[in-house]
């Protein structure tokens, strides 16, 4: 227990407890528009939001970070929720969540920083379209059986309101940013439409959200391999973009406060809360940014600002759920389109030209594959492919050798680079088999075998000179590469120089 809180750290009660009511009031209109977004019910996502909230923060890798119903992991759960229902978005849930208990388990988090900047750029740019374009919906109606767009003055009220709310949220943070501009905006919205009877449409007219303390609920799906194919590929998806996010996240805390937070012990809050949700009516989640970001220009660095804002947000949903259900729609809907706005990464477009040609279009097509299909990870990890491919591609042309014969007429063939499966063919290339004399020597000071396709390398060389009755020696093979070539000892058997004076960097 005496890890969950640092007992021996200085809490501001104060400024933790007004963080975490704000925190609170931001995550509320975001989790009610995000359920809607996924034509889950309401309530869905203010539970969600609690049960996230509540155990990440308490569990959680490092203070700070708050957790809730979040965009990036919702979208991917559309499609399934449109053909599935509802009980197989929360059989998903948990399975998400199982997945990230066990890269916590296993020790995985660290693998977040092979995701390149590019990649990341395609997909915050990606969801943040998916966000702003998923709020044109708000925009119709229904008309006999057929979904259709507004017209006439029920168009404008929603317009005019929009816009109102936008121009809420941009200019309200000149006065003050003690309070959340986004809770003002729906706040001063809400009261115009109530106090001058506007006709239009509100949350209760999309579901209820009242409501009591989250109700255990087991999924009602049939427990078979079908029912597995269905929910496993959305499960491992969400959940590998809740990890995505949420460790992300969790760098970005770790650069502003200067400290360092734990990544594997977060997934393992992620994963619990994610099952918890899964059982408990909850939609899912992970870190979230604009939220996190409120809460440490708050001032908070403990965990009460978030246990603070889960409570704040169950005690709404007992107690004050006819005001939730009286907010206009139009309101919530300036809001994400902000929220959207403000996901976008602006700054990409003023690099885009600073930026090598791959990086360009990877993180271009990260952004169109996440548009088109609504499936973040399987962009993030197209994305991390290409730009892998480019690396090694990259990384191949850098491999060199520089000759020469010394007094003794010992050819000498020092090589520099990565010798591995992208490197292979330009490394047969540096040797002349025929001309060369005896015996040759090669130096892999500055190099480093690296796989099994660099040892088949090595390999098929030492045995064109063996044919022609020539000696190849290794020398300066670091400890991994030995290691390696000892591994492979029945497929290739060449003399190795020991140097007692190379220092082999382990």
């Amino acid at each position: 227990m005496t890890q969950l809180f640092n007992f021996k750290q200085k809490v501001d009660y104060k400024t933790e407890i007004l963080a975490g009511l704000t925190v609170a009031m931001t995550m509320i209109p975001e989790s009610l528009s995000f359920a809607i977004l996924a034509k889950l019910p309401p309530l869905v996502g203010l539970y969600g939001a609690f049960i996230m909230g509540l155990i990440t923060s308490i569990f959680g890798g490092r203070p700070g970070l708050i957790s809730g119903g979040a965009g990036a992991t919702v979208v991917v759960l559309i499609a399934l929720m449109n053909s599935h229902g509802l009980d197989y978005v929360f059989a998903a849930i948990i399975l998400g969540g199982i997945f990230q208990l066990l890269v916590g388990i296993f020790r995985l988090g660290k693998f977040i920083r092979l995701v390149p900047q590019p990649v990341m750029f395609g997909f915050v740019n990606g969801l943040a379209v998916i966000i702003f374009m998923a709020q044109l919906e708000q925009f119709k109606t229904v008309v006999d059986g057929h979904l259709t767009w507004l017209s006439g003055s029920a168009l404008y009220t929603m317009l005019g309101l929009v816009a109102l709310t936008i121009l809420i949220v941009l200019g309200f943070p000149r006065l003050t940013k003690a309070v959340p501009s986004s809770l003002v905006a729906i706040i001063i919205v809400g009261f115009i439409v109530f106090f001058f009877q506007i006709d239009t449409k509100t949350v209760k007219d999309i579901a209820s959200v009242s409501g009591g303390l989250p109700p255990f609920h087991i999924p009602q799906v049939p427990l078979t391999f079908e029912t597995l194919q269905i929910i496993f590929p959305y499960g491992l998806v969400m959940g590998g973009v809740g990890l995505t996010e949420g460790l992300l996240t969790l760098n970005v805390v770790d650069e502003i406060t200067e400290t360092r937070g734990d990544g594997n012990r977060e997934s393992l809050a992620q994963g619990a809360a994610n099952i918890l949700n899964g059982f408990f009516f909850g939609m899912g989640g992970c870190p979230m940014i604009a939220q996190t970001l409120v809460n440490i220009s708050a001032g908070a660095r403990a965990r009460l600002s978030g246990i603070v804002a889960a409570f704040t947000i169950l005690s709404i949903i007992l107690f004050a759920s006819p005001i939730i259900e009286a907010l206009p729609m139009a309101a919530l809907t300036g809001v994400m389109m902000m929220v959207a706005i403000g996901t976008f990464e602006w700054m990409s477009l003023k690099v885009i030209n600073k930026m090598p040609k791959a990086d360009i279009i990877v993180g271009i097509l990260v952004a169109l594959i996440t548009i088109w299909l609504h499936n973040l990870a399987l962009a993030v990890l197209i994305g991390v492919i290409i730009s892998a491919l480019v690396f090694a591609w990259e990384s191949a042309k850098r491999i060199r050798a520089r000759k020469f014969i010394d007094e003794h007429g010992v050819k000498h063939y020092e090589i520099y680079g990565p010798l591995f499966f992208g490197s292979t063919t330009t490394f047969m290339e540096k040797f002349d088999i025929q001309n060369d004399p005896q015996e040759i020597i090669i130096d892999f000071k500055e190099s480093r075998i690296a796989d099994m396709s660099a040892i088949d390398a090595v390999n098929k060389l030492t045995e064109r000179y063996l044919k022609l009755n020539k000696t190849v020696r290794l020398c300066h093979l670091s400890a991994d590469c030995r290691q390696l070539l000892q591994n492979a000892n029945q497929i290739i058997d060449v003399n190795i120089i020991d140097d007692p004076t190379y220092p082999v960097m382990e």
